[in-house]
């Protein structure tokens, strides 16, 4: 079944997002708030020795280790729907998980989740064949004797759907920087308004989103959003210190912030 909401919030970022001497994200300042990081594994972006990095520091720290897999775009970032067939995209889910269970494993942790990344993650929400590719790739990095890793996702997608459906863990999340369809899809990134810069009011919508399960849609109607994590962009400017206003404000508003179970 899919995870329902629970007392404490989840708190997730995408790290790692960069390549030899490129760096995007402040991966050690984002993982001293963060309870679950969402790794690169080299498709997107990321390269080994980023990957070994940050499973260093995750584990310092305490914080979980996610695969934040994705189609093989470098040069997009990971941003283009590709038509890849089934059984490669299936392939190519498991290949990443693998390699980041390596580092992982090095630095004393263990890969703990998957989520798909860009372009892969908005396919998945209405796209049934590349949902059910990511999960067949799930399950074939599982060790054996195990159904799979939890996945988290879009609530109400069909990527949620099917995991729940192999017997996975499906954790609903929301993002607190992205606009919302009323339909409680994302607002794609190519249309103006898709990302909030005002720190306020991301940190406004965090809270009702952690406390309320609601968000103000783009067309100003409420939209249920029954999230166990909420996405904190790693990418845009001053993402450390906004993911420390939302931290702070969820702790004043009385939730909880904890990895989810």
């Amino acid at each position: 079944m899919i995870t329902p909401p629970a007392a404490a919030i989840d708190l997730n970022a995408d790290l790692g997002e960069g390549f030899g001497r490129w760096t995007l994200t402040d991966d050690e300042a984002l993982l001293s708030v963060v309870t679950s990081a969402n790794v690169a594994c080299g498709f997107h972006a990321g390269d080994p020795s980023i990957m070994r990095r940050v499973c260093e520091l995750a584990a310092e720290r305490g914080v979980r280790i996610g695969a934040q897999v994705s189609y093989r775009d470098l040069a997009g970032f990971g941003r283009r729907s590709m038509d890849v067939p089934a059984g490669e995209l299936a392939a190519e889910v498991a290949y990443q998980i693998g390699a980041l269970e390596v580092f992982a494993r090095a630095a004393g942790s263990t890969v703990s989740y998957v989520k798909p990344h860009g372009a892969l993650y908005n396919r998945t929400v209405h796209d049934a064949g590349q949902a059910a590719a990511v999960i067949a790739g799930v399950r074939l990095a599982a060790d054996p004797g195990t159904g799979g890793l939890p996945v988290l996702g879009l609530p109400g997608s069909l990527l949620l759907a099917a995991a729940a459906d192999a017997g996975l863990t499906a954790v609903p999340e929301a993002f607190a920087d992205r606009a919302y369809t009323a339909a409680g899809t994302l607002v794609p990134r190519t249309e103006p308004g898709a990302v909030l810069h005002d720190p306020d009011a991301v940190v406004a919508r965090a809270v009702r989103m952690a406390s309320e399960g609601v968000v103000t849609a783009s067309d100003g109607s409420a939209v249920a959003v029954a999230a166990r994590s909420l996405c904190l962009h790693g990418d845009t400017p001053g993402a450390a210190d906004l993911a420390r206003r939302v931290r702070a404000a969820l702790g004043a508003a009385g939730v909880a912030v904890g990895a989810f179970a």
